[in-house]
């Protein structure tokens, strides 16, 4: 019985040995953040104005070729090796932390790589988006191109030089484009035409890219900012002009010709198809353009009704068309006389919400952001944006306003609605809590998806009563109707690219259903034919959180706390929709 029992015990001890030893051998997981840095390396290097947009300063003199196969190439092969690489980590033993990152990685690969298969890239600029105007932004001294150092505007003069190549491989690719009928429309390229030719000036010194030379750091030497100064000059006649003049004469001459009377995607070969990805692409969803239609249809049907409401409410005795026309049209709603004027009227906003947000938010940023009038050469066609600031916060937060004449800008606009979007707490306090989140790999610090940036950047718009504005009727009426601007857009980006809708079409249905003039409506309509599905991501963004807050109100009851939910959804930074659904889902059941 003895010697069984220490049979026994010897066999246990030699299978417990070579457990052991077994797992001694096995290899461990991988630190998948050395993954995460490399590629985020990587992508410094092809997308080196991100880089630079995100305080990474390495590459503030690199331009890339972008509108090259050989380029494409190269980020097709970037993004499958990434993903390949990634799918030998097993995700499950992975930290809650990185197993987001690791379904965000391969969510951005798999999204880009199904990009990279369309022909978007025989139109590669328009007149919201592209190099072009990017590099005027750049090169004008405002932007985040640094120019602090004698370096910093030698970089520059680096990164210009490399305006030339891309400019001869963009003009190539939309030559190709007209070859195989895949062009813009011509309402578009009239507007393009224009941008071109404010690029190309006689004298140098109106140059927007002299800006610079008008902002020499008080260090620079007499000696320094003359050698500056004659390269900077010679840059812009010799690099500048020529380059910005190709394109107009390409555009005017050759392009505009070819270029199609239809709005839509589906009047181009391959167009539908094209849709459907940057639909997919942009809200970062499955969910079929018909059901983004009707949804908007239905939101329109609903919001119509809350501005009746408030049409009762201050006594007007017309139908909503007219209602529509006594907010754009009377003085009354037109008292600024100077852009100051306005940039007060939004810093007085500012303070008006700055009592109240403690209420909603545990977690604030600590970037500064600042409100400035958006720069004179794009402020015709600019519409109001913000600009993140640097993580380290040097660079603040920027909520540009155009204002092109102060005496025609109406207060029933929806000032109050586009602070709380563009600044505090929607965008300003989204991005900045997202780059200042180091517990973040660098790829999510600085990701962005439309659909959950704008999306949350819209359901701010939604808590002006909470946060003490609104109180006004107009203002709320100005509220709705950027509610209502955003359900529009739903029907109508759908229906130009699907249901071969017009652009006038398209105008008369925005004018029929929020109080926007016919200025107006065609910008909007034109942004919609040039940049086909981004319109979509506000709306349907924002339901999904309001969605997801009205869910977790009704099944936690007393432990839901509104501040808690609005942290636990920034925290993470931009997610795709499937994703933070998933992430939220998670964090509710842990509070049941």
């Amino acid at each position: 019985m003895k010697l069984q029992l220490a049979a026994g015990a010897l066999l246990i001890l030699l299978v417990s040995c070579v457990q052991k030893s077994t797992k001694n051998t096995l290899p461990a997981q991988k630190d998948i953040s050395g993954l995460f840095s490399k590629y985020w390396e990587k992508h410094a290097q092809l997308y080196p104005i991100d880089a630079t947009q995100q305080g990474d300063n390495r590459y503030n003199d690199v331009l890339p070729d972008d509108q090259t196969q050989a380029y494409r190439d190269t980020l097709k092969a970037f993004y499958t090796t990434t993903l390949n690489e990634l799918k030998t980590y097993k995700r499950d033993s992975l930290n809650a932390n990185d197993q987001i990152s690791y379904d965000v990685l391969a969510y951005e690969m798999n999204i880009q790589l199904e990009g990279l298969k369309q022909n978007t890239w025989m139109l590669p600029f328009n007149q919201f988006w592209g190099l072009p105007i990017t590099l005027a932004q750049l090169g004008s001294g405002d932007g985040f191109q640094p120019f602090k150092t004698v370096k910093d505007y030698q970089n520059w003069l680096l990164r210009v030089k490399a305006f030339g190549p891309w400019t001869d491989s963009a003009i190539a690719n939309m030559k190709t484009g007209i070859s195989k009928g895949l062009v813009f429309p011509a309402s578009l390229v009239l507007k393009m035409i224009p941008q071109m030719q404010a690029m190309v000036v006689d004298d140098p010194s109106k140059s927007v890219f002299y800006g610079p030379l008008n902002k020499f750091p008080a260090s620079f030497t007499a000696q320094q900012k003359e050698e500056l100064k004659t390269q900077y000059i010679q840059m812009i006649q010799t690099d500048v002009i020529p380059d910005y003049k190709k394109l107009l004469v390409f555009l005017q001459k050759d392009y505009l010709p070819k270029a199609r009377k239809s709005s839509g995607l589906s009047a181009i070969p391959g167009g539908k198809n094209m849709y459907s990805y940057l639909v997919k692409y942009y809200t970062t969803t499955n969910e079929a353009p018909e059901e983004i239609y009707k949804t908007g249809l239905s939101e329109v049907t609903r919001i119509r009704s809350e501005m009746e409401l408030v049409k009762n409410e201050v006594g007007f005795s017309g139908d909503l068309p007219e209602f529509f026309t006594y907010l754009r049209t009377s003085p009354r709603f037109t008292p600024f006389k100077s852009a100051k004027d306005v940039l007060n009227a939004f810093s007085g906003i500012y303070e008006r919400v700055k009592p109240n947000v403690n209420e909603l938010f545990g977690t604030k940023p600590k970037a500064l952001f600042e409100i400035r009038q958006t720069e004179a050469f794009r402020e015709a066609s600019a519409s109001a944006e913000y600009n993140q600031g640097s993580p380290d916060g040097k660079r603040p937060g920027i909520f540009y306003v155009p204002v092109p004449d102060a005496a025609k800008f109406n207060i029933t606009s929806g000032m109050e609605s586009l602070f709380l979007h563009e600044a505090i707490p929607g965008h300003h306090y989204q991005v900045s809590l997202q780059q200042e989140n180091e517990s973040l790999p660098a790829f999510r610090r600085f990701a962005w998806y439309g659909a959950y940036g704008e999306g949350w950047a819209l359901y701010t718009e939604s808590l002006g009563k909470e946060l003490g504005l609104y109180t006004d009727p107009y203002q709320y009426m100005g509220a709705l109707g950027d509610e209502m601007h955003r359900a529009v857009r739903l029907v109508v980006d759908v229906a130009i690219h699907l249901k071969g809708m017009s652009r006038e079409q398209a105008i008369k249905y925005m004018m029929e259903n929020e109080s926007i003039d016919e200025n107006g409506a065609t910008a909007e309509v034109e942004r919609y034919m040039a940049i086909p599905g981004q319109a979509l991501s506000y709306k349907v963004g924002a339901l999904k959180i309001r969605e997801l807050r009205g869910k977790y109100q009704k099944e936690l009851k007393g432990k839901f706390r509104l501040s808690d939910f609005h942290d636990e959804l920034l925290k993470d930074g931009c997610l795709p929709l499937s994703i933070l659904e998933s992430k939220m889902n998670k964090w509710a059941a842990g509070l049941k």
